[in-house]
């Protein structure tokens, strides 16, 4: 019997906002199984720091600098990832970017900033790699959604929007494109402790508010979310599509 997620040893798995956070844990994750993983991000510094973390389980893992509120960055990433490695396995959708204002204070610009990173960018990576899924009959979508995508928040009416948008998306993808083998999914995270978080927390009240609401112990980290992640990448969740995975700690379940 072959172990759990050895299917993925040489997939090429591309992360987006990969270098930190989240996306960070999710590349190593993959990394660690010999997938090649293809990151991106804007900061290249970032980049070349965890590229040489995954460099330690795949020498294959490659990074790509860009905006991917621009388009063509988006574009380009997919291209990249195609030529160098003649495939598109899995895309996970991670990149993102919170304004945290009350809703009377957001900007059109704070408004599009936060969506077009969010959810723009998501929709048309996923379409740029469906073309290489669709050519295959196989490939795994999975988008980083969030617990604001089912409950509101202060201060995130732009955030909750996009990822509200991200959940519908993630359904209209996986409706049309099932028959041609590609199974798009969501993972929905409560806050997460990392280090681009830990600002954020300082604020003693906002901490205990969220813990407050989150019924398991303490807050999440970021290997739980790769954990999901993981499994909806893998063989084991290959009669999954169209779901959304929260994993929030039971902060909706009230």
């Amino acid at each position: 019997m072959e172990p759990f997620f050895s299917e993925l040893a040489h997939k090429t798995v591309i992360v987006t906002g990969g270098s930190k956070g989240i996306g960070k844990d999710i590349a190593i994750t993959f990394a660690k199984l010999n997938a090649n993983v293809v990151i991106s991000g804007r900061d290249k510094v970032a980049l070349d720091e965890t590229l040489g973390e995954l460099h330690v389980f795949n020498d294959q893992c490659i990074a790509v600098q860009g905006d991917l509120s621009d388009i063509k960055a988006v574009k380009d990433l997919i291209e990249t990832a195609a030529t160098k490695f003649g495939a598109v396995d899995v895309l996970v959708n991670n990149a993102g970017v919170n304004i945290a204002k009350p809703a009377l204070e957001v900007t059109e610009q704070d408004w599009d900033t936060v969506l077009d990173l969010n959810l723009k960018s998501a929709f048309f990576a996923s379409q740029a790699a469906a073309k290489y899924m669709l050519a295959q009959k196989s490939g795994k979508i999975i988008n980083i959604a969030s617990q604001m995508a089912f409950v509101g928040y202060y201060k995130r009416a732009a955030y909750c929007s996009s990822k509200g948008g991200l959940v519908q998306m993630t359904k209209a993808l996986a409706v049309e494109w099932a028959k041609h083998g590609i199974k798009v999914n969501a993972v929905a995270p409560t806050f997460i402790e990392t280090e681009l978080t830990a600002k954020m927390f300082e604020d003693i009240d906002f901490k205990q508010d969220v813990e407050n609401r989150i019924l398991l112990e303490g807050l999440s980290k970021a290997e739980d979310i790769s954990g999901a992640v993981l499994y909806l990448a893998s063989d084991l969740a290959n009669f999954v599509t169209g779901e959304t995975i929260k994993v929030d700690g039971g902060w909706t379940a009230i």
